[in-house]
């Protein structure tokens, strides 16, 4: 059936504070592409973009960050990918909305992009479309680019004051598109005192760093972090980035003196400088950057340094999935094994260990198989429930926990890899073919979007459909287990980890037959 399009001279426009803009509407759902919210010089902090005269358009996307490393296109049954046109002037954010009426102050959902701090874009990901989480919630869904890798986050302050805050400069560019949204989006029928940021992987981090980000309060009022807590990456541990900006100097054939040269080589030949030097210097524990730098601006990790006192006052939903790094084949016809053979694989991997992973994994998870221990998330699921229990312990805003354990038609029943969940949140299992059984992954794609609506709208992550969501306390990790049957368990996997995390596999440890998801 064809769809309704409208896109005229005088429909869809809005005024935004620097000009009118022009989108298009399909179906009742006004879009808006490429919107620019701010500008940059390289290193610098951005500024508001200079008013213009006349009606921009808003229809096509706008640049994503130059990335560090050539994109490939590997594992697109699980994981579909899109690819766009990159320059480093990338502040660009997407808009879907079922209303331009400025009294609308619908709930504002603000998309963050996961690839660590370094790679990725608003629209990498097919199923970041924000087009039927817009309708299915009646909210608006903003995504948005942001400076990533060392245009974004590679500290130079050692080098001169101007360049107090460029390590941070990615973040920076966030509170930069939060800004624009609080000032602009009432005019897209969103209520800019009621906005909610969530993220995956990195787009998590980006989430939690936020939270610790002075000049973004108030900006936000509830976070969602999806499976973007981890331990060891992401975050930088050393903050001196003498090290590696002196490498990449010589490199370079620079000197000290000569670091303004930086701001204007081309990208790929710093890029090319970074990818040399760094690897030395990250094993001998060294800043390499592409992270966050703790500073005045950026205050630290909250499992590190504690809670700001705004960012307790935060609503937080924080998750993961089960097989976070499981992106191989999988044990065909898992199935049709013995538990012998089941057993013998999981003593080939664990070892001594195997016979009692294998009895507290059957305790936790009755209905999987113990082959799915193999991939089990050695990850994220234990700093998540840690980040959940010290939020916790602060009572000015709830912390809930889930846990996505769906087993996907592939492979003989393929376990939730890291970034599965997210075509069910933002209701496009429609996108993402491999997500599809009928009759149930419809039903779990409402259930989960509608915890995420309702959050953004309420606070709290319930709709009817699901059983009591109750918040974590001390002491207690509540979670959300989102599958076939929705359950809410309390503390249920505290002793499988404990077993599990002294013989868990390296997650990014080289493996036979496994592809990694960039």
């Amino acid at each position: 059936m064809a769809k309704k399009f409208v896109c005229s001279t005088t429909e869809p426009v809005v005024s935004t504070k620097a000009g009118k803009v022009r989108g298009f509407c399909v179906d009742g759902t006004y879009t808006f592409h490429g919107i620019k919210y701010a500008d940059a010089d390289r290193f610098q902090m951005p500024r508001p973009v200079e008013p213009w005269d006349g009606v921009k358009d808003a229809l096509s996307y706008g640049y994503v960050s130059p990335m560090l490393d050539k994109e490939t296109a590997v594992g697109e049954i699980m994981v579909p990918h899109r690819y766009w046109p990159k320059d480093e002037n990338c502040q660009y954010l997407n808009i879907w909305s079922q209303s331009l009426c400025e009294e609308a102050k619908k709930p504002v959902m603000v998309w963050l992009h996961g690839g660590g701090f370094s790679a990725g874009s608003s629209i990498e990901q097919m199923a970041y479309d924000g087009e039927n989480l817009s309708k299915f919630g009646d909210v608006v869904v903003v995504t948005l680019n942001h400076r990533l890798n060392i245009l974004g986050y590679l500290d130079l302050s050692p080098y001169g004051e101007k360049y107090k805050n460029s390590g941070n400069a990615g973040n920076a560019d966030l509170v930069a598109a939060l800004q624009w949204v609080h000032d602009n989006i009432a005019a897209f029928g969103g209520d800019p005192e009621n906005v909610t940021i969530f993220g995956q992987s990195g787009g998590g981090g980006k989430v939690s760093s936020l939270m610790q980000t002075p000049a973004a309060d108030g900006l936000f009022h509830k976070g969602i972090i999806m499976s973007g807590v981890a331990d060891g990456i992401m975050f930088c541990d050393s903050t001196d980035s003498r090290p590696l900006v002196d490498g990449m100097l010589k490199e370079l054939g620079l000197t000290a003196d000569e670091i303004e040269k930086l701001e204007t080589l081309p990208y790929e030949a710093l890029a090319e400088a970074y990818k040399k030097v760094s690897p030395a210097i990250k094993a001998a524990g060294g800043y390499v950057g592409c992270a966050p730098t703790p500073n005045d601006f950026y205050l630290g990790e909250p499992r590190s340094v504690g809670f700001t006192d705004h960012a307790k006052t935060i609503p937080v939903i924080v998750g993961t999935v089960m097989a976070e790094f499981g992106f191989g084949p999988g044990v065909p016809h898992k199935y049709d094994l013995t538990e012998e053979e089941q057993m013998a694989m999981l003593r080939e991997e664990y070892g001594d260990a195997a016979d009692t992973l294998a009895k507290l994994f059957r305790e936790c998870y009755p209905e999987k198989n113990l082959t799915d221990l193999l991939v089990l998330d050695g990850f994220s699921r234990k700093p998540s429930k840690d980040f959940a229990l010290k939020k916790a312990e602060h009572p000015e805003a709830p912390t809930y926990n889930y846990l996505f354990t769906y087993e996907f038609p592939m492979d003989d029943g393929k376990p939730a890899w890291h970034c599965s969940d997210i075509p069910f949140f933002f209701h496009n299992t429609d996108k993402v073919l491999i997500c599809n059984i009928p009759g149930v992954s419809d039903q779990l794609e409402d259930r989960m979007a509608s915890a995420w609506v309702n959050f953004a709208r309420y606070g709290v992550p319930s709709c009817p459909s699901l059983p009591e969501w109750t918040p974590c306390k001390p002491g207690d990790v509540a979670t959300m287990i989102f599958d076939r049957d929705c359950k809410v368990l309390h503390n249920f996997d505290d002793a499988l980890y404990e077993a599990f995390m002294p013989v868990a596999p390296n997650p990014f440890a080289p493996k036979k037959n496994v592809t990694v998801l960039h």
